[in-house]
């Protein structure tokens, strides 16, 4: 097979800049390319430290609940069922259940 004659184009600029110099390099080096990777690394930053905090209060609300609320809830309900039993023992003896308090 014969080569295909014919010019290569590179992406180069102006003859001004220097020939490794292609268009991406040059785009990435503008000042809003830079500034745009400074606030999207600072927006990353402050991402993981907000979801690194958030992780950090839900393990303490998750812990806290665990140690003081669940054993009230069961406390309370115990207390509700031996509430509830006293007034079925009271209602099969024949007392008024306003006359059984605690």
């Amino acid at each position: 097979m014969a080569p295909m004659g014919g010019k290569r184009f590179a992406l180069t600029g102006s003859s001004s800049s220097s020939k490794n110099d292609g268009v991406l390099a040059r785009i990435s080096q503008s000042s809003i390319v830079t500034k745009g990777k400074q606030a999207a690394c600072g927006a990353t930053y402050v991402g993981k430290k907000l979801a690194k905090s958030t992780g950090k209060a839900a393990w303490l609300v998750a812990t806290t609940f665990l140690v003081l609320g669940l054993p009230l809830i069961i406390v309370m309900d115990r207390e509700q069922q031996l509430n509830d039993l006293d007034l079925q023992q009271a209602s099969l003896l024949g007392a008024s259940p306003a006359t059984t308090q605690n």
